[in-house]
């Protein structure tokens, strides 16, 4: 896969870099916070080679990449102007409660999940050591292996001090001084000594900070609008000074009497609640929970289930969420391995084996999307496996006692403890009880290219004699030529491309105007014989806003070949930075054979150039 050429792919049909205010990645999506999620184009997205799919949870929009996604997120970055950190201004959607509240869940959790996950794998690993005699725990070798285990959830205050401060726009050094104060020793020795504790003569609730979420998130959550209000009132030679120390003075103390212990307090009934649940419906719970989880997954809200997660175990030292996480995992490599094992489609049988492995190695959208979901079938039988296994689970009582990796056969050491045994015996069964269903249940084969059977149901779509004029007085180039990958390497159809000598754009054929972009630079013509005309003024015109374009027909129109459609001011566009070639896109083009009619040269508007048949 050229990531390079992926990315560039990407950016353009999101709407390009001015429509993306952030951008960040998890184990197999890109997530984006658009300006205006309407501005992207789902369908070719969905169509591009190395996208699984696409999905919009809450506002953030999401395009599934599979396991190359870092390489594919790394190329983005270098090929545009966007960063880690990047936020160009909130966007101009309204969000609703629940919708925000995932966002920035998720915005705040999935940069710090490679910390915790590699903090989670080595506690599972350490553990596995000890209870086969592998290593005393009294060596040194454990106490400081047992440190860079437990580094990341001690301090994970701090590193989700830093994460939230990016989120919610604050100083991200400032918030993690923050929260370095709360566990600074003094204090917590203070906080655990059974004292009565009072600040300027306000009482301070004792609490643990450590290895905590929510008292964090509501600090910085606070601490944005403190800041900003101290910035805004504070003098520009000030500055520097005078709002890291106010902030630091307001908030750490109302974090100690006020915001910390609601939050302690929030989290210990959070994961009360949850710990209620599956003891007293355990069975019913479970079952629930790893039968529906590929659904949750589906709609990226796992991720707003990571700091439930965390509590558990920070709380109560276990966790019965991320088992039925495994569960649903498994249950999806059940059902890919049955597709493997029932399709006569040897090139479908072969990614369906792939997938399956990499779904037991917990990345499931490859298996999810590209298999299961398109057969529709499996997806139903992956579901039953989820479930069976959760009733196993439910009746065994097996919980994780760490978090990290994920959901996969590599992270089986998150599962060390009481239970293990019963976790492996589980996973097990959500396998071939997926497996079982999918094969059982059956489904509707993919057909082998070129097969009698594909070309009976395959529509006959060509039509004969369609031909396209150039729409544009210039010289005709080849789209390899054009200097934009999504033109150059036919993604969007076969065409070929005008320097324009004259700033008029004319009805390449008979049709009716079918788009009319608000910027003016392309319209779009569907002709009265089927073929879909794109012609694009520029590159990256799109840009100039409308400026220097003007539009002389509206979207409806019946033109015929040689009717005036946009004229536009060849030397201002060029003047403002801008290439004025000009892609003529013929965009349902497999349904055409196309033959080129005039390659080279210089032409007037209405020559021939392109032949449909």
């Amino acid at each position: 896969m050229d990531y390079h050429k992926v990315s560039k792919e990407i950016l353009q049909l999101v709407g390009g870099e001015e429509n993306v205010q952030s951008v960040i990645h998890c184990m197999t999506r890109l997530r984006f916070n658009l300006h205006d999620n309407a501005k992207a184009d789902r369908s070719r997205l969905e169509q591009m080679d190395g996208v699984m799919g696409t999905n919009i949870s809450g506002e953030q929009f999401q395009i599934i990449i599979g396991n190359n996604v870092p390489k594919v997120y790394k190329a983005l970055l270098e090929n545009s102007g966007l960063s880690e950190e990047n936020t160009k201004g909130a966007s101009g959607q309204k969000k609703n409660v629940l919708s925000a509240l995932f966002d920035v869940i998720s915005g705040v959790f999935t940069p710090i999940l490679p910390a915790i996950a590699g903090a989670g794998m080595i506690k599972g690993l350490l553990a596995l050591a000890v209870t086969f005699g592998w290593m005393a725990e009294t060596s040194q070798v454990h106490t400081i292996l047992t440190a860079i285990g437990d580094g990341a959830f001690y301090f994970l205050p701090m590193l989700l001090a830093v994460s939230a401060a990016r989120k919610f726009g604050s100083n991200p050094y400032v918030a993690a001084a923050i929260a370095g104060a709360i566990l600074h020793p003094d204090l917590t020795a203070l906080l655990g000594s059974g004292k009565s504790i009072s600040f300027i003569g306000l009482p301070v609730t004792a609490a643990t900070y450590s290895s905590t979420v929510i008292p964090i998130l509501l600090a910085i959550w606070m601490t944005s609008y403190v800041e900003k209000w101290i910035d805004r009132v504070t003098p520009s030679s000030l500055k520097l000074i005078v709002v890291p120390t106010l902030t630091l003075v307001i908030v750490v103390p109302v974090t100690l009497i006020t915001v910390g212990p609601l939050g302690a307090i929030l989290g210990d009934y959070l994961s009360v609640g949850v710990n209620y649940l599956f003891d007293h419906a355990g069975i019913v719970a479970m079952i629930l929970l790893a039968g529906t989880f590929s659904l949750i997954i589906m709609t990226g809200m796992h991720y707003a289930l990571v700091p439930i997660m965390i509590n558990n175990i920070a709380q109560n030292g276990h966790d019965y969420i991320l088992p039925a996480m495994f569960l649903a995992n498994m249950g999806q490599a059940g059902a890919s391995f049955a597709v493997f094992l029932k399709s006569k489609n040897k090139k479908f049988k072969s990614l369906a084996f792939t997938t399956s492995i990499t779904a037991l190695m917990g990345i499931t959208e490859p298996a999810m999307y590209g298999v299961n979901m398109r057969l529709k079938r499996p997806f139903a039988a992956a579901l039953i496996g989820g479930a069976a296994g959760g009733a196993f689970y439910g009746v065994t009582g097996v919980a994780s006692y760490i978090v990290g990796g994920n959901a996969g056969l590599p992270s089986i050491p998150i599962f060390i403890g009481p239970t293990f045994l019963y976790a492996v015996i589980g996973l097990v069964i959500s396998f071939a009880a997926g497996t079982a269903a999918a094969y059982l249940i059956g489904f509707e084969d993919v057909q082998a290219e070129g097969s009698n059977e594909t070309a009976e149901k395959a529509p006959e779509m060509k039509v004969d004699g369609e031909m396209i004029h150039s729409p544009i007085k210039g010289e005709v180039k080849a789209l390899s030529e054009v200097n934009d990958s999504v033109f150059s390497a036919e993604i969007m159809g076969k065409g070929f491309a005008i320097v324009p000598e004259e700033g008029l754009a004319v009805a390449p054929v008979s049709g009716i105007i079918t788009a009319v972009f608000k910027t003016k630079h392309a319209i779009g013509i569907t002709s009265d014989r089927g073929a879909e005309v794109l012609i694009h003024i520029g590159l990256d015109t799109v840009q100039l806003d409308g400026r220097h374009f003007d539009v002389l027909v509206k979207e409806g129109d019946n033109v015929s070949p040689g009717d005036p459609l946009v004229s536009f001011d060849i030397e201002k566009i060029k003047a403002a930075g801008y290439d004025v070639i000009t892609p003529v896109i013929i965009t349902n083009t497999d349904q055409y054979a196309v033959t080129a009619v005039k390659e080279s040269g210089t032409v007037k508007t209405n020559e021939a150039l392109l032949a449909l048949s």
